[in-house]
């Protein structure tokens, strides 16, 4: 009974974090604070592990003129990323993507998560 209401606290918890966060977080995003963001979500074409905010070599410089002028252009963020992969590759993006082989990359973790959440349950519901 200790672990399920526990349980329930860090998850109440949790909720009212995601909550204050999503609500200070800012509507609409300058386009500096725009380019930042696509800056750190792309991989330097010829560095090791490395964001094109994170790198000086040229083809960094290169991308982050190419991402600057995008954005300026008024094309999506989501636009912007998409022609950078069809340029240099699905590599080029720092994270997985979520389709595809990216999608089992994303589950496999929330999956987990919610098989220890039911093994936590039912233990509970035994020591009862």
């Amino acid at each position: 009974m200790k672990v399920l209401r526990s349980f329930a606290l860090w998850c109440a918890a949790l909720v009212v974090v995601v909550a204050l966060a999503l609500a200070s977080a800012p509507s609409v995003p300058s386009s500096t604070a725009r380019i930042a963001h696509l800056e750190s979500l792309v991989k330097c074409p010829s560095c090791e592990d490395l964001s094109v905010a994170q790198s000086n070599a040229t083809s960094a410089v290169a991308v982050r003129n190419e991402i600057a002028q995008k954005v300026h252009e008024g094309e999506s963020d989501n636009h912007i990323l998409t022609s950078l992969e069809a340029a240099y590759g699905t590599s080029i993006l720092l994270s997985p993507s979520t389709s595809g082989l990216g999608a089992i990359l994303w589950l496999v973790p929330l999956l987990v998560l919610v098989f220890i959440v039911a093994v936590a349950i039912r233990l509970a519901r035994r020591r009862r």
